[in-house]
């Protein structure tokens, strides 16, 4: 079965000014996810897990190689992918509600629809809000709420068109420890009830072993995949399984990979 996204033996280098080298961000890298998969990626800094985030979405081509989205390669900006990165990036002057909307005024077929059908998608948006909690708040404005309300909102932005694929980067990175494990359960909750497929990029080793099926390991700069580790939790995992030896085990062993790479650099 052909993955829904994958990305083939790609090589990308950020130019610097004339005469320079560069930077040689990723090298020979390959990586397979499936459709409906939770995947996240993991590694020491500065080792291009961003980078592959840009280039599954379209936002910057590669050097070298191949990459495919649900069967087509990837030559430009990705329509079916929603996107939330650590700063919520939210517009000051637009309510909540109108927030969550923005993705509908830009992507079709949703932007053609936008001033017919207005009151059904103003439905679809507070329900979305509704079910990470934000019941109600669609007319407040983005600093009256607090940092961990904020990335719900983006959550909600990054779905509302119902995208196929969601790409995060490092989307709970900036909130306390709390909210960062609620946030968790809430994105789990969402992914079990839509069925989106998921690229999660993160440093932190137990979010990604909570959240996802796949955690793939990256190498230091040039990066590339050197471990793709299966996470055989049971599902649905409730948050007391990250203080079960099975789980801090598997994020000792992807500690020590990341340790090992890091050495090799």
């Amino acid at each position: 079965m052909t993955p829904f996204v994958n990305i083939y033996r790609v090589t990308l280098t950020y130019r610097g000014s004339p005469g320079s080298a560069g930077v040689l961000a990723l090298q020979d890298n390959s990586l397979q996810v499936e459709r409906g998969e939770f995947a996240a990626v993991v590694g020491p800094s500065g080792c291009g897990k961003s980078t592959l985030m840009k280039l599954v979405t379209g936002l910057v081509r590669p050097d070298a190689g191949r990459i495919a989205v649900d069967g087509k390669e990837v030559a430009g900006p990705v329509k079916i992918v929603g996107m939330a990165f650590q700063n919520p990036n939210m517009l000051p002057w637009r309510t909540v509600l109108d927030n969550v909307m923005l993705p509908l005024e830009i992507v079709q077929p949703h932007r053609s629809r936008l001033r017919k059908e207005k009151k059904a998608y103003r439905e679809k948006a507070e329900a979305l809000l509704a079910t990470v909690g934000l019941a109600g708040f669609g007319d407040r404005y983005p600093w009256q709420l607090s940092g961990g309300m904020q990335q719900r909102v983006s959550l909600c932005r990054a779905l509302i068109h119902e995208p196929e694929l969601l790409m995060l980067d490092e989307p709970f990175g900036a909130l306390d420890a709390f909210t960062r494990e609620e946030l968790w359960c809430v994105l789990r909750d969402l992914w079990h009830k839509l069925g989106f497929t998921v690229i999660l990029v993160t440093h932190d080793l137990r979010e990604a072993t909570f959240l996802a099926d796949t955690v793939h390991v990256m190498s230091a700069r040039p990066g590339r995949i050197v471990e793709s580790r299966r996470i055989d939790l049971p599902r649905p995992r409730d948050i007391a399984v990250t203080y079960e030896p099975a789980f801090t085990g598997i994020v000792h062993d992807l500690r020590g990979k990341i340790a090992e790479v890091r050495q090799q650099a």
